[in-house]
C-alpha cells in the first residue's frame, strides 16, 4: 500500500538559520586564524538584538560585531523596515573560556589519541532515490528555497514597481514543505503536496482606510504570490531536476502558498531565532535518525558534528558502492575517549551483498577510522568551512574548493585560505568498499 512522507526546509532568512549562520561564521573566523581553536558558540536573535554566548579557547582575536553585522546584511536583512538589520542591530557578546575539565579529555597531545568532546550517538544516512543520495522530500524542500533566494537576490522576477523602480517583493524569511507519495517498496511515485510560505513586502496598497479595501489589497497580494510561485518558482526548480524526478510532477499536485495569508512581518522580529533548532532540516528531513546534537557553532572536536559528517560519508559511499540501496549508520562515544563505543549499520532490507547488517558493520569498522582526531584529519575539518553549511542542509551538498578571505578592521590583516567544502559528501571510498565487499 502506498504512503505519504513529508520533509521541510527553511531559508537563510529564517530566524533559527540566522542564528546558525552567525554561530558558524564566528567559528570560521576563529579557525581561519587559529586552526586549533576550540569553539562552542550559541546565538539568540530577536527584534533589534543578537546575543552570542558560549565557550572559546583560541589564540585568535575575532571582531565579533563586524562579522555579525556583515553576515546579517548578506542574508538580506539590510532595511529598517525588517526591524532587524545589520547596521542597527544591538550585539551582546558573552563568550568565555572552555572548561579545563573538558579540555583535559580532548587534548591528548597526539592527534590520534584525541578524546571525544562529548558523549552521545550520531547518525548518517543515504538512500538511492536521488543523485546526491538524499531523501527526495528534503532535497526538493531545499531546492525550492535556494531558488526562491536566487530570485530574491536577482530582483528580476516576482517584482513590483514603486516610485518608478522595479524591485522584488520577496523578503528573506521563508519555509517549504514537500510531501511525496511512495509505493510499498519505498520508491517515490509522485509529488503529492508542496507548501511554500514566503515573507514579502506589502506591495499592494489599499484604495482607502476601510477594512474592505485592506482585505481586497491583501487578496490581490496573495493571488500574485501564488501565481508567481506556480509559474516562476516551480518551473525554475523543475527545469533543474533529472528526468526521472521531473516525471513525478503531475496535474494532481496540491500547492499551498502562504496558507495563513499575508506574511509581511517575519525573521527575528516575528520569531526569536536560536542556534541548533533546525537539526532535522540540517540532516535528513526526518528520514533515518538523529542523535539530537546540533552542529552549528561547534568545532570538530565536538563529535556531535564531526562524527555525524563521518557517518554520512560512510553511508553515502556504501550506497554508491552498491552495498545497499538505503543505509543508516550509527556511532557512539564516551567523553574523553578516542575509540568509539559502537558502530551500527541498518540497510532496511535493501542489502545487495550476501552479508548481515552486523557483518557489514564489521567490515565498515575495518575500513573507516572513527576516532575524532582521524575524522578531523581525513575530512579536513580544522579549516574554516562551516558558514556554508549553516543554511540549506549540511548533507547532500556538492564538494568544492573555494578561496575564502577573512579581514579585521582592527589589525588590517587579510587572511586568504583555500578550503574544500563538504568533504563528507565525496565519493572517494567507493572503490575501497567495492574491493572489501567483492563487488564487481
Amino acid at each position: 500500500m502506498n504512503y505519504l512522507f513529508t520533509s521541510e526546509s527553511v531559508s537563510e532568512g529564517h530566524p533559527d538559520k540566522v542564528a546558525d549562520q552567525i554561530s558558524d561564521t564566528l567559528l570560521d573566523e576563529f579557525l581561519a586564524r587559529d586552526p586549533q581553536s576550540h569553539v562552542a558558540v550559541e546565538t539568540l536573535c530577536t527584534t533589534g538584538q543578537v546575543v552570542v554566548a558560549g565557550e572559546v579557547s583560541s589564540e585568535a582575536y575575532v571582531d565579533i560585531h563586524s562579522s555579525v553585522r556583515e553576515l546579517i546584511k548578506q542574508i538580506g536583512y539590510d532595511r529598517g523596515a525588517y526591524r532587524f538589520d545589520g547596521d542597527s542591530v544591538g550585539i551582546l557578546s558573552a563568550l568565555h573560556e572552555q572548561s579545563p575539565d573538558i579540555e583535559r579529555g580532548v587534548d591528548r597531545g597526539e592527534l590520534s589519541q584525541q578524546g571525544a568532546g562529548d558523549q552521545g550517538m550520531m547518525f548518517g544516512y543515504a538512500v538511492d532515490e536521488t543523485e546526491n543520495y538524499m531523501p527526495l522530500t528534503l532535497d526538493l524542500s531545499h531546492m525550492l528555497l535556494k531558488e526562491l533566494a536566487e530570485i530574491r537576490k536577482e530582483g528580476k522576477e516576482m517584482t513590483y514597481y514603486r516610485k518608478g523602480k522595479q524591485r522584488t517583493y520577496l523578503r528573506p524569511d521563508s519555509k517549504s514543505q514537500v510531501t511525496v507519495e511512495y509505493d510499498e517498496n519505498r520508491r517515490p511515485v509522485r509529488i503529492h503536496t508542496i507548501v511554500i510560505s514566503t515573507q514579502h513586502d506589502e506591495f499592494v496598497a489599499p484604495l482607502n482606510d476601510s477594512e474592505h479595501a485592506q482585505v481586497a489589497a491583501d487578496t490581490k497580494m496573495m493571488e500574485t504570490i501564488r501565481e508567481d510561485i506556480k509559474h516562476v518558482l516551480l518551473p525554475r526548480v523543475i527545469e533543474k531536476l533529472p528526468d526521472n524526478i521531473k516525471k513525478l510532477f503531475d496535474d494532481k499536485l496540491i500547492l499551498h502558498v502562504n496558507p495563513t495569508g499575508k506574511f509581511v512581518l517575519g525573521g527575528p522580529h516575528a520569531d526569536t531565532g536560536l542556534t541548533g533548532r533546525k537539526i532535522i532540516v540540517d540532516t535528513y528531513g526526518g528520514r533515518g535518525a538523529h542523535g539530537g546534537g546540533a552542529f552549528s557553532g561547534k568545532d570538530p572536536s565536538k563529535v556531535d558534528r564531526s562524527a555525524a559528517y563521518a557517518c554520512r560519508h560512510i553511508a553515502k559511499n556504501l550506497v554508491a558502492a552498491g552495498v545497499a540501496g538505503e543505509v543508516l549508520v550509527q556511532v557512539s562515544y564516551a567523553i574523553g575517549v578516542a575509540e568509539p563505543i559502537n558502530l551500527f549499520v541498518n540497510t532496511f532490507g535493501t542489502a545487495k551483498v550476501n552479508l548481515s547488517d552486523s557483518e557489514i558493520a564489521e567490515k565498515v569498522t575495518e575500513l573507516f577510522d572513527l576516532r575524532p582526531g582521524a575524522i578531523e584529519q581525513s575530512l579536513g575539518l580544522r579549516n574554516p568551512i562551516y558558514s556554508e553549511t549553516a543554511a540549506y542542509g549540511h548533507m547532500g551538498r556538492t564538494p568544492e574548493k573555494k578561496l575564502k578571505v577573512f579581514t579585521s578592521k582592527y589589525d588590517g590583516e587579510e587572511i586568504v585560505r583555500e578550503v574544500e567544502l563538504f568533504t563528507w559528501e565525496k565519493l572517494d571510498r567507493v572503490e575501497d568498499i567495492r574491493k572489501a565487499f567483492n563487488i564487481d
